[in-house]
């Protein structure tokens, strides 16, 4: 289970395995009183050349692995949702992706997968553009550039 939290990546980058984590209060699956340290799970992000360590969690109850992660990004991407959202409204202002380090076949799997998820929750017919899709489906706890529904 992916819990997520608001830090700072620069913080984590700098400090490693040193951060001080918060530990979250209950089990989010079950609501156990209390979960035990499960280690650290290395993620990658962008803008970062190495690794950074994501601290876990277990729950002694329900089994469950807690991952705490940035809540600036979703979970499976490594770009943040500011940068996703910003080349989204820089495409629909000027027509075309702005310049940037990203690939463009990461661009064309986010834009497919925008216009996939709008066209299956907004119908064929939208008009409202992607950007504002972004929103909406954003403001329905959907990510909005991925596979999963």
């Amino acid at each position: 289970m992916i819990y997520f939290v608001p830090v700072q990546l620069k913080d984590i980058f700098e400090q490693g395995k040193n951060y001080s984590w918060v530990k979250p209060e209950v089990c989010p699956a079950c609501g156990h009183y209390k979960v035990w340290g499960h280690g650290f799970t290395a993620r990658y992000f962008r803008d970062f050349s190495d690794c950074l360590y994501l601290k876990c969690y277990r729950c002694p109850d329900c089994l469950c692995i807690i991952t705490l992660r940035p809540d600036t990004h979703f979970s499976r991407l490594r770009s943040s949702r500011e940068t996703i959202r910003t080349h989204f409204e820089q495409r629909q202002v000027k027509g075309r992706w702005p310049r940037s380090s990203l690939s463009r076949s990461c661009l064309r799997y986010w834009l497919a997968n925008l216009t996939r998820l709008t066209s299956v929750h907004l119908g064929c017919d939208w008009k409202g553009g992607l950007l504002a899709a972004f929103d909406w489906l954003l403001s329905m706890g959907k990510t909005p550039v991925s596979r999963v529904m």
